[in-house]
Parts: structure tokens; C-alpha cells; sequence
């Protein structure tokens, strides 16, 4: 076995990333980086009525969005692939022999095969469950093989643990009541079997298991909704595992340095889609205008807004960042400084057209406007106080107004901030 970690994430191309895929993916990364060793992708595609291209690509776009880079499998390379399953039958037949050689196996009469369970108990040393007891088992002996000669999950998935000599399994704990299975073609083979740590399951806000119709399920559901990926990262890594010291919000080699699966929950970990958000905030916030216009981009462009001066985009997107929690949530706060056309607030202009004396107070503060030699914040702000004072009426009067005008809109940036931005003219 080797000396250095070695731990995989094996997912089955057959749907988008699922959110508990992506936090199991995330403690084995995080723990191969923590302790310097290795993690490995490999992809369990044996299924070829359920796998699809699209859901393989998915996988790797939700990780790699994640910031989870792999030290081997598909693009990777390295010295145990095939890392798809579908490419690796000699490997796993190669271990059928053995399993032949042996007495362990034998056929069914419509031609499966199965394994012989060596009927003795088993002790699990789980990282997260502590010692996990199974008793000698009176289930009946294990189908490895089908009939048409492919493999069942429980086979191949020891196989390739094996062969890859993987030394820590971080997974569900749905997956605990068949581990002692897995124990038991270790020693079949004659090979030691890893170590284990059974993460916790993640509830919806209701308290059953999270499905695929749940809100947040879905890595790319964070994506089409503006969330950070720093931000994602930060959460999960906290659905099921708490860090030391009093600090939530940490950056990733933070978060590396700290992470040990002996402190993972053995409690399920329920899931809060306003806390994530709540995250996604705080990280949007931090982001310099450089970094938070590249990131909202993508989100003003599907809105078809023309963006002519990055530098004026990247002001007013700051001017509003600590308004959103998303970067979807952007393009209606910002739309106005980008586009000649758009919709005003019904309510606002009934409002407004209530007070006879407004379009007056427009006036006046256009051609107070227009004599600025100045056109900066200081000014434009000055510039309203003194019209107010001309006018016998208090600048709160005028700014709701101005800010209508100008976007069309109840909210925003303080009023100077738009009429900078705007442009004098």
C-alpha cells in the first residue's frame, strides 16, 4: 500500500453534479491536499443505458467551477487509468480469475455469478462512525457478474480501489451498510482494504434526504444563479464539518490547512439555501471592481446590455454590489447606464404624478445642471442642495425624483453616484 494518500472520487456519469457528489468530491480533495497526496477522478460509466455525455461533461464543468482539480483520471492521465470503467473489463476479469482460482465464485443457473461470502464478522474502523460492528452474515452470497458477463458495482468499485491503490474512502454513509462486502473481496484478493470515513448525508430544509427536485441541488444550478464559486466552496465544506476557531467565512488554503475528516459530523447535515446565499454576499462584496465586473459580465451580457466603458462598468457595478447577493441579480440594479430604453416603475410614476410641482423641479435641476463647470460627486450633490434651497423645498424632495428620472427606478446607488456615471449630458 502506499505510503502517500491516495483518495478518488468515482461519480456515475448519468445527471448533472449533484450537491452531495460535489461536497464528497470536496472532502477528498481537501483531504489529499491537506496531507499532500493524490486525488483521483474516475468515472463509474459501466451503466450504458443511464450514462450520457452531457452528464459526463457535467461533472467536470461543475468540478472544475468548484476549483477541484484531479492528479489523475480523464485529462489527467496517470499510472493506473483507464480511468473510465468501461474501459477497464480485462482488469476486472483478470480479478475474476483470481476470485475463480480461489473457490469464491460460482454460477447461478440463468448464468450470473456469485461470490461466496466468507461469513465471518467484520469490524469497520471508520474515521467518522468510529468502530462500526457487522456480525456474521446470513445474507445470501453476493451476484457479481450478470448474465451477459458485466459487472456489478460492488466488484468493480473494490477492484479499482485496489488497483489504484487508493488508502482513504470519503463517502456517503449510505454506502456504509455494504462495506462490509467490500471487506470482504479485499481479502479475497489479498489485499488490505483502505480506510474508511462515512460523511454524513445532506437534508433539505425539511429534514429528508436531499433530491435532485430541491432547491440547490444542483452545481449548476449555482452557476446559472450567479453564486462565486469561492463562495459554494466556502459552504460546503461546512454542510457536515466544522472548522476550529470561531471563523466561517474562510479561503481556501484556509480551509485545506484545517480540514481533518476525524472532526467531520456524525449527525446528518441540513441543508440552508439562505446561508449559502448569505456566503455568496459576503464574497461578492469582497471582490475588487476588476475582479467583479469579469465575474458579472456573462450576467449583463445575457441581458443584452452594451457595455462601451469597462470603467464605468466596473463603478457601477460597485456602486450596487452591497445591494445583491447573486450576480443574476445585478443586470436590474445596473441596466439603466447601459441601455437608452427601459421601463419605469408603474407605482413610482403614479406617485409622482400626484405632485403637480414636479416637472417644475426637473427643470430647475437640469438647467442648475447644465451651468456646472465641475462634473463630479461633490458637485452633483452640491448642486442639488443649492437648487433645493432656491426652491424653498428639501433636497429629500428632489433626490426620489432625480433618481426616477434618471433609471427609472425606486432604488439604487446614492443619486450622485448615477449622475456621474450617467454622464453630464
Amino acid at each position: 500500500m502506499p505510503n502517500s494518500v491516495r483518495v478518488r472520487f468515482a461519480p456515475s456519469p448519468t445527471g448533472y453534479l449533484h450537491v452531495g457528489g460535489a461536497r464528497t468530491a470536496l472532502f477528498n480533495w481537501l483531504y489529499a491536499r491537506h496531507r499532500g497526496g493524490k486525488f483521483i477522478l474516475r468515472i463509474e460509466d459501466t451503466d450504458e443505458a443511464r450514462n450520457t455525455p452531457e452528464a459526463r461533461q457535467a461533472i467536470f464543468d461543475g468540478m472544475k467551477w468548484l476549483g477541484l482539480d484531479w492528479d489523475e483520471g480523464p485529462d489527467s492521465g496517470g499510472d493506473c487509468g483507464p480511468y473510465f470503467q468501461s474501459q477497464r473489463k480485462d482488469i476486472y476479469d483478470a480479478y475474476f480469475a483470481k476470485l475463480e482460482a480461489a473457490g469464491r465464485v460460482y454460477a447461478e443457473e440463468n448464468g450470473a455469478m456469485r461470490f461466496k461470502f466468507s461469513r465471518e464478522p467484520v469490524i469497520i474502523p471508520d474515521m467518522v462512525c468510529g468502530d462500526v460492528h457487522f456480525a456474521a452474515t446470513e445474507e445470501p452470497d453476493m451476484t457479481i457478474r450478470r448474465p451477459d458477463g458485466s459487472y456489478i458495482f460492488h466488484f468493480v468499485n473494490v477492484v479499482d480501489d485496489a488497483e489504484m491503490g487508493i488508502t482513504h474512502v470519503i463517502r456517503g454513509e449510505d454506502h456504509l451498510s455494504n462495506t462490509w462486502k467490500h471487506i470482504d473481496l479485499f481479502h479475497a484478493f489479498g489485499k488490505h482494504p483502505p480506510k474508511y470515513a462515512h460523511i454524513p448525508l445532506i437534508l433539505n430544509p425539511t429534514g429528508s434526504k436531499m433530491s435532485k427536485r430541491d432547491e440547490g441541488s444542483s452545481i449548476q444550478s449555482y452557476i446559472d444563479a450567479g453564486f462565486l464559486p469561492e463562495a459554494v466552496f466556502n459552504y460546503l465544506c461546512l454542510l457536515g464539518w466544522t472548522p476550529k476557531g470561531d471563523a466561517e467565512k474562510l479561503d481556501r488554503e484556509a480551509i485545506i490547512s484545517l480540514f481533518d475528516p476525524k472532526e467531520i459530523h456524525s449527525a446528518n447535515a441540513r441543508f440552508d439555501m439562505v446561508k449559502c446565499t448569505w456566503f455568496n454576499a459576503q464574497y461578492l462584496r469582497a471582490l475588487e471592481p476588476a475582479a467583479l465586473y469579469a465575474a458579472a459580465l456573462p450576467f449583463l451580457q445575457k441581458e443584452r446590455l452594451t457595455i462601451n466603458d469597462s470603467a464605468i462598468a466596473e463603478r457601477a457595478l460597485q456602486s450596487v454590489k452591497e445591494k445583491v447577493s447573486l450576480l443574476a441579480e445585478l443586470p436590474c440594479w445596473v441596466h439603466y447606464f447601459f441601455k437608452e430604453e427601459y421601463t419605469y416603475e408603474d407605482e413610482v410614476i403614479t406617485k409622482l404624478k400626484a405632485k403637480p410641482e414636479n416637472p417644475t423641479l426637473l427643470k430647475e435641476l437640469a438647467a442648475d445642471f447644465a451651468a456646472l463647470s465641475t462634473w463630479d460627486e461633490h458637485a452633483a450633490h452640491a448642486s442639488v442642495e443649492a437648487t433645493a434651497k432656491r426652491l424653498s423645498v428639501k433636497p429629500g424632495a428632489l433626490m426620489p425624483l432625480l433618481r426616477f428620472a434618471l433609471t427609472g427606478q425606486s432604488r439604487g446607488p446614492g443619486v450622485a453616484t448615477i449622475l456621474v456615471l450617467l454622464g453630464k449630458d
